[in-house]
């Protein structure tokens, strides 16, 4: 009982469900998601620990940093979910997939190198 207590913690706070949704498909670190969040990286760290406990996360360390993404075996749930629910958040996380798209294309020249085994998806620029 305590994995599906664990779980839906994770997911009731609005700012936990957008970072889940931004690592779904790309592996993303902490000062990448809190530039994409527009928040402090101590909030997001914070958050991310939450998802993290709850077993939603895999986690690649690549130097000082830790990218995370969705666990493989959470994938098509959260991908479920995310359908199942998609009216209710739509607008924000628009926003967020476009700054997400717009902070990878940066990557190349910031402090974080990308993680080497944990995927990022490739997109076309909207």
């Amino acid at each position: 009982m305590e994995k599906i207590i664990s779980f839906s913690r994770a997911l009731a706070d609005s700012t936990r469900w957008r970072i889940v949704r931004l690592v779904l498909d790309d592996a993303l670190c902490v000062c990448e998601l809190a530039d994409i969040l527009e928040m402090p990286q101590s909030s997001v760290s914070s958050h991310v620990q939450i998802i993290r406990k709850a077993g939603l996360l895999e986690g690649e360390k690549c130097e000082k940093w830790t990218y995370f993404q969705i666990h493989r075996d959470y994938r098509k749930l959260i991908q479920s979910l995310s359908k199942f629910f998609a009216e209710s958040d739509g607008a924000i996380l628009k926003t967020d997939a476009k700054r997400s798209i717009q902070r990878l294309a940066k990557r190349e020249n910031s402090c974080c190198p990308g993680p080497k085994t944990l995927s990022v998806r490739k997109r076309v620029k909207p």
